[in-house]
């Protein structure tokens, strides 16, 4: 019998499914799961099946578009609630994280991703396909399984390193924590050995999504950043030398930094192909996140077509097929308050021309990109927040979902402003991009005391972002800035550039600033109807932080099964 083997997603290990290959097979025994036998066939010339297993492997990805229990991760950091109240991911900001109680773990889905891979890469020689194609496969696989050690470092710090070991019930699975410094060490290395057996960067659209160059050299400089940020170079909040050793280096050293620079200009040196987006509909901000194939998108979680987004998020007086969108997400106006001008002058400077009874006039076109605020055009009408708006109803029948904080997030959404209904999308989630390398580039620079430098990485990116350059094309950014003034800004043009793309719950660590920043009162506007609007900043919730959330809690269980684990401090 045949089999028609389905998309990318295919679960390799679920259900019977027969090879199909030039050469006839036939089951001498029902099969309820793939064996390696089946999986990595000898007589599979194509590596059909192989490489369904590696597209699956693929899946362990994680997929930032409301990925915390229907929310985005964004909404523990400061920059957004969800429009729900009660959620997992406000245990993050009320305190209420546990060793059991986690809403986002991934120890487990780590693991069984790395496994996954080193069972890919240990068999997959078996398969009589061709030399060239089998080599790149295996280089992502490869690339696949230090992906998923850095989703655990940047959690938990060191984990147990298993090498090419594959271990069964019967081998002793109690094994120790490598260092931080080993970790960086395994994945940096990784990245190396990998790089050249990888596709260039300039893939055909059927390669397109595959793991490339770039990506190898992309994944070795966010490392890298990570370990030369304060928290972990030396700057850890343990009290026990063995813990600390465990998340970060015991000490200082500020040359780390240079590994960064140096990573970034590898990146850059790998050709011409990634560059910042400049053009697009309705902005060349907006086009990067909804155009599948483009020069900025070095590596995207792929998923089909699509208008989930459109309906999980677009304010809820919006009716698109018959059903209402649900607003999940509700940005902070902390967040909207962070966007600059169009002159690039925060809206506190002196000279910035804000105007508190027009807050979203004259501003940097990412804001209207990243949240919908009153007036905007959503579906052929303007969005309307005020209070008793269609967006904002009076009346909880209308709508018990809506927004908090009077915004609801545009971000990622397709150009529907003039429309009517929505349409499938391409919604793949931007693991990596060129605006990340910018940034990780220019905070490097900057912390090497290269300050103007690091000036120049960041204009290139408020030129794509729409800024005025200026009478002295500095886009905002004053003339003699220091290094803690710029320092400040990059951190702000992260906050903003990246915003609800998983950086800044993770930046405000690396920083080690959270106790600072979420330690306090998150707000929303309240916009009263009438001629003129009137616009009042209010309280919306209360974000609390504790030490311990620099580093996540390793899962209890887990710690039970292996008595060699340390748990991180606090925990």
């Amino acid at each position: 019998m045949k089999k028609i083997f389905p998309i990318i997603t295919m679960v390799a290990f679920g259900g019977l499914l027969l090879a199909t290959s030039s050469c006839t097979k036939y089951e001498e025994e029902p099969k309820d799961w793939f064996t390696s036998g089946l999986t990595f066939d000898t007589l599979d010339q194509n590596g059909t099946v192989a490489g369904f297993n590696l597209n699956n492997i693929y899946t362990y990805i994680p997929d930032g578009f409301n990925r915390i229990g229907g929310d985005f991760l964004d909404a523990a950091a400061g920059d957004a609630l969800p429009s729900r109240y009660n959620t997992l991911v406000e245990n993050y900001i009320k305190g209420a994280v546990t060793v059991v109680n986690n809403p986002d773990p991934y120890w487990g889905n780590s693991y069984y991703g790395i496994r996954r891979s080193t069972i890919f890469l240990q068999n997959m020689d078996r398969v009589p396909m061709a030399l060239a194609t089998r080599t790149i496969w295996k280089a992502e696989a490869r690339y696949l399984r230090a992906f998923f050690y850095w989703e655990l470092l940047k959690r938990y710090g060191g984990v147990p390193l298993l090498g090419d070991a594959i271990l069964s019930m019967d081998d002793n699975i109690s094994l120790p924590r490598n260092t931080f410094e080993q970790t960086v060490n395994y994945i940096i290395s990784e990245c190396d050995a990998v790089k050249g057996d990888l596709r260039a960067d300039n893939v055909s659209t059927s390669d397109f999504g595959r793991i490339t160059k770039g990506a190898a050299v992309a994944l070795k400089c966010r490392v890298l950043l990570y370990a030369a940020s304060p928290l972990f170079n030396g700057g850890g909040i343990e009290s026990d030398p063995v813990k600390k050793a465990l998340t970060g280096y015991p000490t200082a050293d500020p040359t780390r930094w240079q590994k960064v620079v140096d990573a970034a200009t590898e990146f850059n040196a790998l050709g011409t192909y990634f560059k910042l987006v400049t053009s697009g509909t309705p902005t060349a901000f907006t086009s990067v996140f909804i155009n599948k194939m483009n020069t900025e998108i070095i590596f995207a979680k792929q998923v089909a077509n699509n208008a989930n987004l459109e309906n999980s998020q677009s304010p809820v007086g919006f009716v698109a097929s018959n059903a209402r969108s649900q607003g999940l997400t509700s940005p902070t106006q902390n967040l909207v308050d962070a966007f600059p001008m169009l002159n690039g002058m925060m809206i506190n400077e002196a000279g910035s021309g804000y105007d508190a009874a027009n807050p979203y006039a004259n501003r940097d076109p990412r804001l209207s990109a990243t949240v919908f605020h009153n007036g905007a055009t959503w579906l052929s009408r303007a969005v309307q927040t005020y209070q008793g708006g269609l967006d904002r109803p009076s009346d909880n029948s209308l709508s018990t979902i809506q927004t908090r904080t009077g915004y609801y997030l545009r971000k990622f959404l397709g150009n529907f402003a003039t429309s009517t209904a929505y349409s499938s999308q391409s919604h793949n989630f931007p693991i990596f991009r060129y605006a990340e390398i910018v940034l990780n580039h220019a905070e490097a620079l900057n912390e090497l005391n290269q300050v103007e430098a690091a000036v120049t990485q960041i204009k290139t990116l408020r030129a794509r972002a729409g800024i005025t350059a200026g009478t002295n094309t500095r886009y905002g950014i004053k003339a003699a800035i220091t290094q803690a003034e710029m320092r400040e800004l990059i951190r702000n043009e992260r906050r903003i550039e990246l915003a609800f793309e998983e950086h800044r719950f993770w930046d405000i660590r690396r920083w080690k600033i959270a106790d600072q920043v979420l330690n306090t009162t998150l707000t929303g506007i309240r916009i009263t109807n009438g001629t003129p609007l009137t616009y009042q900043v209010v309280p919306v919730a209360t974000s609390r932080f504790e030490t311990r959330l620099y580093h996540m809690p390793i899962p209890l269980d887990e710690i039970n099964k292996n008595t060699q684990l340390i748990q991180n401090e606090g925990w």
